[in-house]
Formats: C-alpha cells, sequence, structure tokens
C-alpha cells in the first residue's frame, strides 16, 4: 500500500544528516569563466542547514564538482547558523524583509495550514522549524536574495511578549501634577 507522504519523508530523512541538522540545496550554478586559453568552468551551490529548532544558516560554495561545491557550502552555512525566534509552530508577527531587490513578505499562518512558500523561502523556513506561514515574494527572481531576504526577515523577528517589557522597563515614569 502506497501513502503520498513516504517519498517525501524518504527525502527529508536524506537531508538529515547524523548530526540532526537539516541540509536542503537551494541551487546550483554553472558558471563560465572566459580567459585566455579558453574558459574555466566551476559550480556554485546556495545550501541552507538548520536544527529545525530555531536555528538555521545559509552558505554558498565554490569548486570546479558539484559535491565539492555543495560540501563547502554546508560548511559555510554550518558556521553561520542563526537563532529565531518562533511561536509554536509558526511566526511570532507579520513581517516583510528586502535584500537587494527581492522583497519577502511572510505571515504567520494557523496549525495545519503548512508552509505556503517558494523553493528558496520554504527551504529556509522548513530548516529553522517553522510549520506554519504564509509568504510571498515580490521584486527578483534571484533565489539567493531572496534566500537572504527571508533569513534577514527571520533575524528581526522580536518576542512580541518579551519586546513589551522592555519598553515598560525602559519607559519613564509618569510625572505627577
Amino acid at each position: 500500500m502506497y501513502s503520498g507522504g513516504d517519498r517525501r519523508d524518504r527525502r527529508r530523512r536524506r537531508d538529515e544528516d547524523d548530526s540532526g541538522l537539516i541540509e536542503r540545496v537551494v541551487q546550483i550554478k554553472r558558471v563560465t569563466k572566459v580567459v585566455k586559453g579558453g574558459s574555466n568552468l566551476t559550480f556554485t551551490a546556495l545550501v541552507v542547514v538548520g536544527d529545525g529548532k530555531g536555528n538555521v544558516g545559509i552558505g554558498l560554495g565554490k569548486a570546479k564538482a558539484v559535491p565539492d561545491a555543495v560540501r563547502k557550502g554546508t560548511t559555510n552555512a554550518r558556521k553561520e547558523l542563526h537563532p529565531v525566534i518562533l511561536s509554536d509552530t509558526t511566526l511570532p508577527h507579520e513581517i516583510v524583509s528586502k535584500y537587494g531587490a527581492a522583497k519577502v513578505l511572510l505571515k504567520p499562518a494557523a496549525p495545519g495550514t503548512g508552509v505556503i512558500a517558494g523553493g528558496g523561502v520554504r527551504a529556509v523556513l522548513e530548516a529553522a522549524g517553522v510549520k506554519d506561514v504564509l509568504s510571498k515574494t515580490f521584486g527578483s527572481n534571484n533565489k539567493m536574495n531572496i534566500v537572504k531576504a527571508t533569513l534577514r526577515g527571520l533575524e528581526s523577528m522580536r518576542d512580541p511578549r518579551a519586546e513589551r517589557r522592555r519598553r515598560r522597563e525602559k519607559s519613564p515614569a509618569p510625572i505627577e501634577g
């Protein structure tokens, strides 16, 4: 008997290595540099790594072969893990973030909604551990800028209760007449 979720589960298991980190290759590009003697062929790999519990990082790897580029990208992403504030399975509030010409809108969603997002945004959100979110990208279709805009938005998230507490402590006492 076949159930529709088997293929995704297999892919998820393959994406998780022995350290428990989720690795997603977002983009692999073939880059050709024309030089005097001909052309040099290299590959770049954009990789997203996260623990599924609120930490996520992105890395770019460049090499003459695809597996080496992916390995370098993964190593760079592990070095750049950033903490993300979550509210249960979703985001604490709506946010619009920009990187270059790419603009990403992230909205919290009700439990059971799932990750409604495109390729680059989906990879970052799933690696961070977000289960319910709505998103929309505007402007550029450049995957690297979209991924960086998403990460920038997640990094700028604040916990509303903690922020309210911080502002109350900071505000001066009312002046009595």
